[in-house]
């Protein structure tokens, strides 16, 4: 039996790597790697680069118009962003990134979650002339994880002259001076030349608020999915990444222990075996590393913390990017 099966997934025609995308902004070249045509690693599959905008009992509607028929469906678009279509713009803009960091004297960054700290350890380390202020409203850097990290991240950044304002946010849409006088919350007022938004950003399901998955939606917009990551109620349909409502970080190496997942899951239904024999999903506990710049990272593991070069040696010099591509099937190094 021949079966039809389609991943819903965001309108580009690559696979961006994600938490390789804050080095190739102090370092373009480094993109070459991580920003990989879909075509490239998909060699037998048909690729649509298309938004869905619905969804029925058999088939997915795109924005074009055209209705594509699925005997399964994997569900997988994270969240709402705006990237580029092609591979050759989305390295442009990595390059454009580049020239505005190197061309400011000053830089602010909003946000302290794992993207702000990333980013400002990427131009700390390989701009250490920058004067760098990093804002944000929370009480500490790295919610997500607990606060022995979060001091540790803390001093990592003062060690390297960034200046970190807690529990404060900044007007964005109160900008003067040509846009570079910042207001804060509490009244201080930052001189930048440029600043980089690394804040949350919105679940993309909004898309499914009008389809017949809408009632599989939790209050937060996410797909409640069971133990094998179906769709709970829902037979052939899937849902990876964070888009899901599974207990755990919303983070790129737990969306891709989710894929192996769906893709056991996929393989066995497809043929036919019993539904007792698909594979459950586990909640992962929380662990993280954090990278700080090339060498160092902040590590929380099930049993301690630590910080510097050992956890920097697992992500930090590669970013998990060869890694990634061998799973791929591509080589290692361009």
């Amino acid at each position: 039996m021949t079966y039809r099966y389609i991943g819903v997934q965001k309108r580009k025609e690559y696979f961006e790597i994600p938490w390789a995308s804050l080095r190739a902004m102090v370092e373009p070249s480094f993109g070459e790697r991580s920003v990989i045509n879909h075509r490239d690693y998909l060699t037998n599959g048909r690729l649509v680069t298309s938004s869905a905008i619905n969804v029925t009992e058999t088939e997915v509607l795109t924005a074009e118009g055209r209705l594509i028929a699925y005997d399964y469906l994997v569900i997988a678009t994270g969240h709402t962003d705006s990237f580029p279509k092609t591979r050759t713009e989305r390295l442009k803009e990595y390059q454009a990134e580049y020239e505005k960091i190197n061309s400011a004297h000053s830089i602010l960054i909003v946000g302290g979650g794992p993207t702000g700290v990333e980013l400002a350890g990427e131009i700390a380390v390989d701009c250490p002339d920058k004067n760098l202020t990093l804002v944000h409203d929370g009480s500490r850097l790295l919610e997500f994880i607990g606060p022995k990290a979060a001091d540790k991240t803390l001093n990592w950044l003062t060690s390297k002259k960034v200046e970190v304002k807690l529990e404060q946010s900044v007007r964005l849409d109160d900008i003067s001076d040509g846009g570079k006088t910042y207001l804060t919350s509490d009244g201080d007022i930052l001189k930048a030349d440029c600043h980089f938004l690394c804040t949350g950003k919105p679940l993309g399901s909004l898309w499914l608020r009008g389809t017949n998955l809408k009632n599989n939606l939790d209050n937060h917009g996410r797909l409640m999915v069971d133990e094998n990551l179906r769709v709970k109620g829902r037979k052939n349909v899937f849902a990876i990444g964070d888009i899901t409502d599974v207990p755990e970080i919303k983070q790129g190496y737990l969306a891709q222990k989710h894929a192996l997942v769906a893709a056991k899951n996929l393989k066995l239904l497809m043929e036919g075996e019993k539904e007792s024999k698909l594979a459950k999903y586990q909640p992962s506990s929380v662990k993280a590393i954090v990278s700080l710049g090339r060498r160092d990272a902040v590590a929380q593991l099930s049993f301690t913390t630590v910080i510097g070069s050992v956890p920097g040696m697992i992500k930090s010099r590669d970013l998990f990017v060869g890694k990634t591509r061998k799973k791929l099937g591509l080589e290692i190094k361009l």
